[in-house]
């Protein structure tokens, strides 16, 4: 009967000790456990009350330099963020993470780094979201796009925009300064976290399950975190652009593009700049098919060649790939070592079997089963006519005399900028979501199924491995979604020329071969390439 009609377990104010102050609501099965009459609660607790009170709620905490030594545990950074885990004893941290602004040390610190969220025609851009209209900072700006542009799209389940909390100078100079000597040195040297600022987004650790919490039926009521028994193992996988444009818009000469996709592209022009020692065999067309057989080879090309797309974490910590820079390829060094570590998730005996078959089966498993991408390729088929389309409507949304159509032909740009400005607008909004949503992460999950549980995570489900005959547990999230910028677009367009350049260059090359030795006397521009790094 219980499992027909859950119950709802209300917690008094004497135990608003989790997640965010505000009534905690249960609605899992609760399961009697060894605490005397207390209640282990196996699943994620709800916050019944609306985001934006929670927020406010979150924002009141502020962590001071004498909470700096429980963050000071490195766990990655992008181009904009460093990411900190916590390690702790605080309920109200337990189980999350920290993801600090960084500034670049040629940018001058200082409010003005931050200062204006949106340009004036980013605010024309985003003129129907009004929580980012109403963003004071980049930070706050890019936190609201998370939580009302990109949720509602990509589904609530799967998208954590966080909360944000206030930090001191002193707290951030800590943490900084402490997590100096696990950076990569090429990150370090590029910059690192803006100081200045006065707040931070704290979320949910996506490489862990959440920790059980138990609810305990004494005076006064209380809530305390059970310390997580079960191992559990994560992959991060950029799954990059998962469809073939088929914009009229793109030139014949950049025919290419409908044929192959942009990371195999991509991958040409970076082989040629010498960024990668070796061309992945990954193609995002396998990932996004919805065939198993390909999604499986997809995992499998991910792993041989990570690169930075693909990188594993056992209990949170790092075992497989890159903090920085990028892995090229896995040698047999690499995979034994993963391997053990497989033997620690799997619980295996030292039977000299191979279990990165099985893992990979499970990576493939979990990404089939959930549809997640779906929902996924549907944002990213917003660019609904590339950047040879896009672009245009730029220079229109922006006022400018279009610097593309002075390269075109004139019977080349007829119509190009004969639609309404609202219909720009929108051109270019779709194309900036599109564009996080083919340079996001998905991180999914694993544990072993726990004995006697037979509910599944609400954003994931259950595997069962027939070799191990076990099933386990997943959950899947996307992170990395920041906000584009809209000046960038210029720059996005002449990449995506650079790429498909590259490309006809070395098929001239392969069907002339004595023209091989000007393709590398012929130095390339050398984009770097930053949504990617």
């Amino acid at each position: 009967e219980a499992k027909k009609h859950p119950p709802v377990l209300e917690i008094p104010e004497a135990v608003k000790t989790i997640s965010a102050p505000g009534w905690l609501i249960y609605t899992g099965i609760p399961t009697p456990t060894s605490h005397g009459l207390g209640l282990e609660l196996n699943a994620p607790l709800l916050i019944a009350s609306n985001l934006k009170q929670q927020q406010e709620e979150m924002v009141e905490l502020v962590l001071q330099p004498k909470d700096a030594s429980d963050w000071v545990n490195y766990r990655g950074e992008g181009g904009l963020n460093i990411v900190l885990a916590y390690n702790g004893s605080s309920p109200n941290f337990i189980g999350k993470v920290l993801r600090v602004r960084k500034i670049r040390k040629k940018q001058s610190e200082g409010p003005s780094a931050s200062a204006v969220a949106l340009s004036e025609h980013e605010r024309l851009v985003w003129k129907d979201v009004g929580h980012l209209l109403s963003a004071p900072t980049k930070d706050v700006a890019n936190h609201a796009y998370a939580q009302f542009v990109l949720c509602p799209l990509l589904g609530s389940h799967h998208v954590d925009a966080g909360v944000r909390v206030l930090v001191t100078k002193e707290f951030l100079e800590l943490i900084d300064n402490g997590v100096l000597l696990e950076r990569p040195s090429w990150r370090v040297d590029n910059g690192g976290i803006n100081t200045l600022l006065d707040s931070a987004i704290l979320m949910s650790d996506h490489s862990m399950f959440p920790p059980h919490v138990c609810l305990l039926f004494s005076h006064p009521m209380t809530i305390k975190a059970v310390p997580e028994e079960e191992v559990c193992i994560s992959v991060e996988i950029k799954p990059k652009c998962g469809f073939l444009p088929t914009s009229r818009f793109i030139r014949e000469e950049n025919a290419a593009k409908r044929r192959i996709s942009r990371f195999r592209l991509h991958q040409i022009l970076k082989f040629h700049q010498k960024k990668i020692s070796q061309i992945s065999e990954y193609d995002p067309l396998d990932m996004f098919s919805g065939s198993k057989g390909r999604v499986v080879k997809s995992v499998k090309d991910l792993f041989l060649t990570p690169q930075n797309n693909f990188r594993v974490f056992l209990n949170g910590r790092l075992v497989f790939g890159s903090l920085g820079g990028e892995v090229d390829d896995t040698n047999t060094q690499i995979a034994e070592a993963f391997e053990d570590t497989l033997k620690v998730f799997f619980k295996a005996d030292d039977d000299g079997g191979m279990h990165i078959p099985e893992f990979l089966q499970l990576v493939a498993g979990a990404v089939s089963e959930s549809g997640i991408l779906d929902r996924l390729l549907q944002v990213q088929k917003l660019d609904a006519i590339d950047i040879e389309g896009a672009i245009h409507a730029y220079y229109d949304v922006m006022s400018q005399p279009c610097a593309v159509c002075k390269e075109l032909q004139p019977l080349a740009t007829d119509g190009f900028h004969s639609i309404p400005f609202d219909q720009s607008l929108k051109i270019v909004r779709d194309f900036l979501i599109s564009l996080t949503a083919k340079d996001l992460s998905l991180m999914i999950s694993f544990r072993p199924t726990p004995k006697g549980n037979s509910q599944s995570p609400l954003n994931g489900g259950t595997i069962y491995l027939e070799s191990l005959n076990r099933s386990f547990d997943y959950k899947a999230s996307f992170i990395d979604l920041d906000m584009k910028p809209l000046e960038k677009m210029p720059y996005y367009y002449k990449l995506d020329q650079e790429i498909v350049s590259c490309y006809t260059r070395m098929m001239k090359t392969v069907n002339h071969p004595e023209k091989s030795e000007s393709l590398h006397q012929d130095e390339s521009s050398a984009i770097e390439d930053k949504s990617h790094s």
